[in-house]
């Protein structure tokens, strides 16, 4: 099974190329450009040093939201234009979800949190529990599914669990003051090659979503983004001061 897996949903551009067990190639990039100017181009320069035929590839794993509403656009238009083009399903991956897989086995609580803004997060909370099988094989169990919450209302609810936990995202270095205040567990940070989104995770789930069957079309395929954008909050906040 060949997988090409595109995450434009933060800071963070990352494209990768996954066959079967094997990760043949990610490009990742988090510099002063816009997603628009990155990721068809990071593409390309993999399609290019691997001799990629894009006929030979089963599916087009995106992050499906939340995120940045343009990034998600990006992604999503990209996704949706390949599909189109090669006659391919798309695969979409819930963005937390594929955060949270960066720390796949981990024996802590894991949460990612992505700068929603508004003095919120992107969050879920998840644990990497053995198979039933015996072999080193870990079952990623989603404990609280993504949500957008305060950070307040999601350290609340891992305090409650009272386990230790990993954070990882954008969303650490903004909040990292309030955790200070506000964990009463024991708590970590995830190390630099594991803190951001990476299309390379997001292949490896996009795997496992591919075999459960949870493709959808391209023509069919839409971000999640949780929140209404600022313009549509705008909107709706000045029709309802017009209908008073």
């Amino acid at each position: 099974m060949k997988i090409i897996a595109l995450d434009s949903s933060g800071l963070v551009a990352s494209v990768a190329l996954a066959e079967d067990d094997n990760l043949i190639a990610e490009y990742t990039v988090q510099y002063k450009k816009t997603h628009s100017q990155t990721l068809l181009p990071m593409l390309d320069e993999i399609g290019r040093m691997v001799e990629l035929d894009l006929t030979t590839v089963d599916a087009i794993a995106v992050a499906a939201g939340p995120g940045s509403f343009t990034g998600l656009r990006i992604g999503s238009a990209t996704a949706k234009g390949l599909a189109f083009a090669l006659g391919k399903p798309v695969i979409p991956v819930p963005t937390v979800d594929g955060l949270a897989f960066q720390m796949y086995g981990a024996k802590d609580l894991v949460c990612p949190i992505m700068d929603a803004r508004r003095n919120q997060v992107y969050t879920g909370i998840y644990e990497f529990l053995p198979d039933q099988t015996g072999r080193f094989v870990y079952d990623m169990h989603v404990i609280r599914q993504q949500c957008a919450v305060s950070f307040d209302e999601i350290a609340e609810e891992l305090n409650r669990l009272d386990r230790s936990v990993i954070f990882l995202g954008d969303g650490v270095p903004v909040f990292r003051e309030r955790m200070e205040q506000v964990m009463r567990v024991p708590y970590t940070a995830a190390p630099l090659h594991r803190a951001r989104q990476s299309a390379a995770a997001l292949a490896s789930l996009g795997q496992l979503y591919y075999e459960q069957g949870r493709t959808v079309d391209g023509a069919a395929f839409a971000p999640e983004y949780l929140r209404l954008s600022q313009a549509e909050r705008e909107r709706a906040q000045k029709e309802c001061e017009e209908a008073l």
